[in-house]
């Protein structure tokens, strides 16, 4: 899918327009020239700026480029039923990650995604779980993450 610059453009000077917002209530330091809000302002005025740009510039080729193009993939069964996976996976783990728990959650989330995609079941189930488990360690061990054990809990490590 690809948007008119011009969409873009409005969306990074919206944002840089609530930054800015919101950066007005920084408290300010005394005897000092420079505050909390100095840098965040600095970036949100970037991307005001850059927003305008692209808005100037999607509006000049408006004849040329359509406000909204969808591409090849969209036509394809397959590849929209793996985006529709994809969102309902993020959604389930949303509402369930809690009770079901990180570990179960993301085996069953990677073996729906590598079936619709056309992965040989027993690879799909074995990379699901070997990545589950990887992406588990790194989050929970190395990066001190806290997962959600769920259904787990009297097996956590």
């Amino acid at each position: 899918m690809k948007l008119n610059d011009a969409v873009f453009g409005l969306l990074l000077a919206a944002l840089g327009a609530l930054v800015l917002f919101a950066v007005r209530g920084f408290p300010k330091i005394p005897g000092q020239p420079v505050g909390p809000a100095l840098f965040p302002g600095l970036i949100a005025c970037g991307l005001c700026f850059c927003g305008v740009l692209l808005m100037v510039k999607g509006w000049r080729q408006r004849a040329d480029q359509p406000w909204l193009a969808f591409d090849d993939w969209v036509r394809s069964p397959r590849h929209v039923l793996a985006l529709a996976v994809l969102i309902g996976s993020v959604l389930l783990y949303i509402l369930a990650a809690e009770a079901v728990g990180f570990l179960p959650l993301a085996a069953v989330t990677l073996l729906a995604l590598f079936s619709v995609l056309g992965v040989p079941p027993a690879r799909a189930l074995l990379v699901a779980v070997m990545a589950a488990l990887v992406i588990h360690f790194a989050f929970y061990k190395l990066l001190r993450v806290p997962l959600p054990w769920g259904v787990l809990k009297g097996y956590a490590w």
